[in-house]
């Protein structure tokens, strides 16, 4: 059997975090209300829909 290298999980953990902090920094930022916001219009649009328009 061969033997289970200790700590491999923590240098790549580290490069996850490195490469998501650089990220972080020009990605596209979405406000948590907007998104909030888009999922009630989703869903009042949606209920909207099944009155106006009823499948049976």
């Amino acid at each position: 059997m061969a033997k289970q290298k200790k700590g491999t999980g923590f240098h790549s953990a580290a490069g996850l975090i490195r490469y998501f902090d650089a990220e972080e920094k020009t990605a596209f930022r979405i406000s948590p209300w907007f998104v909030v916001g888009l999922s009630v219009a989703t869903a009042a649009v949606v209920l909207a829909a099944q009155i106006l328009y009823p499948l049976s």
